[in-house]
């Protein structure tokens, strides 16, 4: 991979993890310790740790409506998460998981330093608002709701920045990302000591997703050239609202594809009531954490996966949410699953390069609002993910019910995911898509 051509510019890297834990088997906080480190610019910013605002580190209280600009972000965010999902899935006939949010995120932190057409293009594809104040507070207010105190589940995102010491940087720059995102700044050695920087950074990655995303960045990533890292971890513990019993689970049929089957650990929750919908397409149910604002949306095709992904959009998503207001009593089958993924999306011709923004990870590029000079382009963006779904949730009463029909007994829905299917972590009151994953074998 080039890092330096002959104008000698230096570089910049993105960097993402993201840990999802779906259904945890226990409540314990994470433990986020590690030694205090020396942060620039010097002056104190505010607090900004899980609950705090970016700009002010009070807490937000409970559902907060949603704001203009703050719908204008999450509008943008479930844009790119299926943007993202059509390219993804040209190159992995496999499983798939991601954070759109994380990606999203990150690099709005970047699009702060970005300028003429590598901004243009960076606003395109991640469909930020042309006006710079509303994308800042949106994502100020966005992550405010994520970093929360008070719910019932986990679920934080943290954003660094690790800047080359006794580099140029804008202190405006700086500031700016601090307020709107709560990136906070460390200075490293990139020149001079780059095998060190490279483990404060995934050491610290790995402190924020609880152990779940470790080694993010490879050892050829971060070079002597490196001048700034950009990081997004976020991380989601939820239990479900009704759990699945651990006696009714069993082995079972996943059916890969037409002449391809495995055998999977399938949960099954009986006679339950929750959000469904059904056409002749798709079968889409709502399983919700505790505390009722994230679920899980499981999207269950009818017949061929492709014929779903074809259409579905994220205005044809918040349709369908909003369809999924009907509570039906059903039987579930959902397979237990975990898998990790790792995506390097960077470079002219990578995956972000081919969605439309390939000047940032070129000569090209004009990242002057960073330091005031065009020196710094984008080698690599680095997107890793861990999910993991069970059967472990909140005790909750059981609900039984005997349905007695005075003419006709209606056939009580069966929401069996016994062969591909989607599933989405979503913020309930935004619709914010947290997560997007593809399931094709819960084996891997």
């Amino acid at each position: 991979m080039t890092r330096i051509g002959k104008s000698g510019k230096v570089t910049l890297l993105v960097l993402l993890a993201i840990a999802l834990l779906a259904l945890a088997c226990s409540r314990e906080d994470a433990s986020s310790a590690g030694e205090a480190v020396q942060t620039a610019p010097a002056e104190p910013q505010g607090e900004s740790g899980p609950g705090a605002t970016p700009e002010t580190g009070e807490a937000v209280p409970k559902a907060q409506p949603v704001s203009v600009p703050a719908a204008r972000v999450v509008g943008a965010i479930n844009h790119f998460a299926f943007d993202l999902y059509s390219y993804l899935k040209k190159g992995e006939p496999g499983n798939l998981f991601y954070s759109p949010f994380s990606l999203s995120v990150a690099m709005g932190m970047t699009y702060e330093g970005a300028r003429k057409q590598t901004a243009a293009e960076i606003r395109q594809v991640f469909h930020y608002p042309d006006d710079i104040d509303i994308l800042r507070q949106g994502f100020s207010e966005v992550l405010a709701r994520v970093n929360r105190k008070d719910k019932k589940y986990e679920l934080r995102a943290a954003n660094a920045l690790w800047a080359q010491k006794n580099y140029p940087f804008l202190p405006e720059y700086f500031q700016a990302v601090e307020k709107y995102y709560g990136g906070r700044v460390t200075n490293l050695d990139f020149a001079g000591d780059t095998e060190n920087s490279r483990l404060i950074i995934n050491r610290w990655v790995e402190e924020q997703t609880n152990s779940r995303i470790k080694d993010l960045i490879p050892q050829d990533v971060i070079t002597p050239l490196t001048r700034l890292v950009l990081t997004n971890a976020i991380y989601f513990k939820g239990l479900w609202e009704m759990q699945f019993p651990k006696k009714a689970t069993a082995e079972a049929d996943f059916r890969i594809s037409a002449d391809k089957t495995v055998r999977v650990p399938m949960m099954f929750l009986q006679d339950v009531e929750v959000n469904y919908f059904e056409n002749e397409d798709l079968q889409a149910v709502e399983l919700p954490y505790v505390g009722g604002e994230i679920s899980m949306l499981v999207l269950l095709p009818k017949a061929e996966l492709s014929r779903v992904e074809s259409y579905l959009t994220s205005e044809k998503l918040e349709a369908l949410r909003g369809m999924l207001t009907g509570r039906e009593k059903v039987d579930i089958y959902l397979p237990r699953f975990k898998f990790e993924t790792k995506y390097l999306m960077g470079g002219k011709e990578g995956l972000l390069g081919k969605m439309g923004m390939p000047t940032a990870f070129t000569m090209a590029a004009d990242l002057s609002g960073l330091t005031g000079r065009k020196e710094l382009y984008i080698t690599e963006v680095v997107h890793q993910a861990f999910v993991e779904v069970n059967e472990e949730g909140t005790e909750a009463a059981a609900a039984t019910a005997v349905i007695v029909g005075i003419k006709m007994v209606q056939r009580k829905p069966v929401f069996r995911a016994d062969h591909p299917f989607l599933f989405i972590i979503q913020e309930r009151q935004s619709g914010t898509i947290l997560f997007l994953g593809r399931v094709v074998n819960p084996a891997k």
